[in-house]
């Protein structure tokens, strides 16, 4: 080579082919597998000796797959992208590492699948991270106390029910009693708050993804929330990985140190999809078909979503996940499972509904057990004992369909509750900010509504929302001054018993 009259005497030329000339390749060793069988969005692969559970297979035709199953001379895939290429006898190499999401700080606003690919038809972010869909939950040293609240915007949710950033509080009830709608109110009411939120629909139709946007943008929550969709007609792979990649983009940012919301729409569709993937693959199906596993995918989801203390970053996410019932049967396998992970449920009950009360929640089975330990002490103490007080009017309301006569103090008692369900109804996309609620709080419990006729109690509360646009008072004013601006608003308003009682 030192005589070669090509190269120059020195150079990078030169020391190239120095480096080529010591050069000695190694023995290289690739696996490669071998398709023997796909359909339904499932593929058997035989060879690939090293592979793990949850690795990714690339096929040569493009498509792609995740290691579902292990078996003795072949291992189950389910497909997240197939091409009409896919056939017996396709190649397929696995690569090292589980799958990953690409994440940034620019993917609020935008609508993707659970592998990150835009639907929205604009360029995908510039990733910021690669995060892992499925990750182990933080451990106990870098959690904290569930000590801040999330306001729905909804009166029932935030008086009775309160959720706290960081906790898991699932929804529950039949279709059509407004599951989603619950959900999209606490979204909404998350604008101007700063905190992120990720919407996941689950199998939904693609009327229904529609809908769903289309209402995010029309209430300007659509800037501040990342929708993951993977529709009805989508493999069921990625209806399978769509809350972990949910999960995996609020878990970036509450890494960050931000306050996040995840709504899981629906988790029975979920279990669902992946008992017909556990099926496909042949494992032993347990009660209602469903595989023995269940209980952790779930459990592995929403343990994910929590409180992190200071030294952890201090984010939070908090999960809302939905889940159906068939004909209010609650104690179902699905509904009870994620009863007993997550820190609370709300329930909708069917004959609410159909009474015209909106949301149709029921309030005795509806139970928040952290909540409180993050809700505001003034609403906290305003609230009281209104739920007890509640369900006791619920009960006495009873013995007032058989014509009984009650005692002065019963009837009290039951005009009282007759308020107060009137004050809780609510319509949809309309939430409520915690300053209104805390005004209408102090009416009731000083008695401004006792002697107001029930038709009348609407009119009342509109006239407090429109002063509350205009005031100064927060819930750290005292409560002096709540009062006296209370009952001067709804002396204003000049309705019946308000009027005379304030005169």
């Amino acid at each position: 080579m030192e005589d070669d009259p090509i190269l120059p005497p020195t150079g990078p030329l030169r020391r190239q082919a120095a480096w080529l000339e010591r050069y000695d390749p190694p023995l290289r060793l690739t696996e490669e597998g071998r398709v023997i069988s796909v359909g339904d969005g499932i593929a058997w692969v035989s060879g690939l000796p090293s592979t793990a559970m949850d690795g990714v297979l690339d096929f040569a035709d493009g498509s792609r797959g995740m290691v579902f199953d292990l078996s003795e001379g072949r291992i189950g895939t389910v497909l997240l992208h197939q091409t009409a290429a896919l056939a017996v006898g396709t190649a397929g190499r696995s690569p090292r590492g589980t799958l990953r999401i690409a994440v940034s700080n620019d993917l609020p606003g935008r609508v993707i699948d659970p592998l990150g690919a835009p639907l929205d038809g604009v360029a995908a972010c510039e990733p910021a991270a690669w995060y892992p869909l499925k990750a182990k939950s933080p451990p106990i040293t870098a959690r904290d106390f569930v000590h801040k609240p999330l306001y729905s915007g909804i009166a029932i949710i935030d008086t009775l029910i309160p959720i706290g950033k960081g906790q898991r509080q699932l929804v529950i009830g039949d279709e059509g009693l407004g599951r989603s709608s619950v959900a999209l109110d606490a979204v909404i009411n998350q604008r101007g708050k700063g905190v992120c939120c990720v919407y996941v629909l689950i199998g939904q139709k693609r009327s229904a993804v529609v809908n769903t946007i289309q209402t995010l943008r029309q209430y300007q929550a659509l800037e501040f929330t990342t929708v993951v969709v993977a529709e009805a007609s989508a493999l069921p792979g990625l209806q399978y990985l769509a809350p972990f990649a949910g999960c995996a983009i609020a878990e970036f940012w509450m890494r960050q140190g931000r306050d996040t919301l995840v709504v899981y729409d629906d988790l029975a569709t979920h279990a669902k999809t992946y008992r017909e993937l556990s099926l496909l693959l042949r494992r032993p199906p347990g009660r209602e078909a469903y595989p023995g596993d269940i209980f952790s995918v779930h459990a592995e989801l929403l343990e994910r979503a929590t409180c992190l203390n200071a030294a952890a970053g201090g984010g939070s996410m908090t999960a809302l996940p939905i889940v159906e019932t068939l004909q209010g049967e609650i104690a179902a396998y699905i509904p009870t499972n994620l009863i007993s992970i997550t820190d609370g449920q709300i329930y909708l009950d069917r004959n609410l509904f159909a009474g015209g009360f909106r949301p149709a929640i029921d309030v005795a089975r509806s139970v928040s057990r952290i909540g409180g330990q993050a809700q505001h002490p003034r609403i906290k103490e305003e609230a009281g004992r209104m739920k007890l007080d509640y369900l006791q009017f619920l009960e006495l309301e009873v013995f007032t369909r058989f014509g009984a006569r009650l005692e002065a103090s019963m009837e009290a008692a039951i005009q009282r509750g007759r308020t107060l369900r009137e004050i809780l109804k609510q319509d949809r996309l309309s939430p409520q900010s915690i300053e209104y609620q805390m005004a209408w709080l102090v009416a009731f419990n000083e008695g401004l509504f006792a002697d107001t006729p029930v038709e009348n109690i609407a009119v009342c509360l509109r006239a407090l929302m429109g002063r509350m646009e205009h005031t100064d008072l927060s819930l750290d004013s005292p409560r002096e001054a709540w009062v006296a601006s209370v009952t001067q608003w709804l002396r204003q308003t000049g309705l019946g018993g308000v009027h005379e009682q304030a005169t």
